[in-house]
This record gives structure tokens, C-alpha cells and sequence, in this order.
């Protein structure tokens, strides 16, 4: 098997998941969750996250074949998504609701999944899979979970370095880069069921 790394695509496939992912806009989610329940375990979120993207990216078409559903129809759905996610972070509003209680699985649920492993991402890989190397994808999703695990690490101190204007400004920038990745996407996927 010839493994070829290229950087452009390690480069893009990072910046979209990092994009859909929004860790940097998930830090006040996060801050929340550590008031709520205490302690977050950042290595184990960080690493089940991993698993979980890198294990769908293999099996995740497998799956949608075994109940015969075809990953454009699951890449416009994924794209439906991805549209909502971007608006809540330009409008500030709060499309998904999660549960109060499970303090002790927080590391799992809701912060690995569905926050960084979620519908978002999932779908995300699938149509990156389509365009890219799946090695490049690999190294991307690698480089994510390195800098999501960081970011969790140091939450409170970067919510104190960027404060909750800059935080924002961040979500909205990245919003605007996430709808127009769910624009792409769904553009994209439509032709081919149209086809």
C-alpha cells in the first residue's frame, strides 16, 4: 500500500473539521460542563472522540450501505446539520438542547460525543473521504483531537486570554466558514442524487 501525504489536503481537511468540530466556540460549553460536574477527564474525551471519528470513517460507509442509505442522501442530510450548527454560532441561538443530568459520563456525553464526535463531523469525514486520501484524512483528524485536547486542557486560561467578545467573534467567523462548507456540501451532493 503506497501512503502518500499531501499536505494541502492534511491542511483543508483540518481546517473543516476544525471549523465543524468549533472547539475554540465550544470552550464556554465546556466551562459550563466543568462548573456543572466538576472534573472533565481531557484525555479520555479527547481519545474516544478519536476512536469514534476514525472508526466511522472506515465503517461509516459500510453502515449506511447495510441500511441502504447512500452517502450523498447522508451528506445532504450531514449538511442540514452542518447549516443549523453555523447558525447557532452567527445568531447566538440554541437549536440543540442536551440533557441536565449524567455529570459522572461527561467526558463521553455530551463532550465526545455529540459536541466534537457529532453528526457534524461524522458527515463531514464521509464527504472528505470522497474528495481526499483517506491517510491525509487520518493525520487531520489526529491533529483535531491533538488540539482538542489542548484546548480542554487549558479552557479556563483561554477563556481568560481571548475573553467571551473575542470567544464570539471567534464562533461567528467560524460559522460563516461552516455555512458555506454546508452550502458546498449540500450543492455538491444534490447534483449527484439529481444526477
Amino acid at each position: 500500500m503506497n501512503l502518500e501525504l499531501n499536505f494541502k489536503e492534511i491542511f483543508t481537511a483540518f481546517m473543516v473539521l476544525f471549523a465543524v468540530i468549533d472547539i475554540i466556540g465550544n470552550i464556554p460549553i465546556i466551562i459550563d460542563l466543568r462548573k456543572k460536574v466538576g472534573h472533565i477527564q481531557s484525555e479520555k474525551a479527547s481519545i474516544i472522540a478519536g476512536v469514534i471519528m476514525i472508526v466511522f470513517l472506515f465503517l461509516g460507509q459500510s453502515l449506511l450501505s447495510l441500511i441502504g442509505i447512500d452517502v450523498n442522501s447522508f451528506a445532504v442530510a450531514g449538511s442540514f446539520i452542518l447549516f443549523f450548527i453555523a447558525l447557532e454560532m452567527i445568531l447566538g441561538i440554541t437549536l440543540y438542547k442536551d440533557d441536565e443530568d449524567g455529570g459522572i459520563t461527561a467526558s463521553v456525553f455530551p463532550l465526545a460525543f455529540p459536541l466534537i464526535a457529532g453528526p457534524g463531523s461524522l458527515t463531514t469525514l464521509l464527504s472528505l473521504r470522497a474528495e481526499f486520501a483517506t491517510e491525509n484524512i487520518i493525520v487531520a483528524v489526529i491533529s483535531n483531537v491533538l488540539v482538542i485536547y489542548l484546548v480542554l486542557k487549558t479552557s479556563s486560561k483561554i477563556e481568560r486570554i481571548i475573553g467571551p467578545n473575542g470567544i464570539k467573534i471567534i464562533r461567528k467567523v467560524f460559522g460563516v466558514v461552516l455555512l458555506a462548507i454546508a452550502v458546498k456540501l449540500f450543492a455538491q451532493n444534490i447534483k449527484e442524487l439529481l444526477a
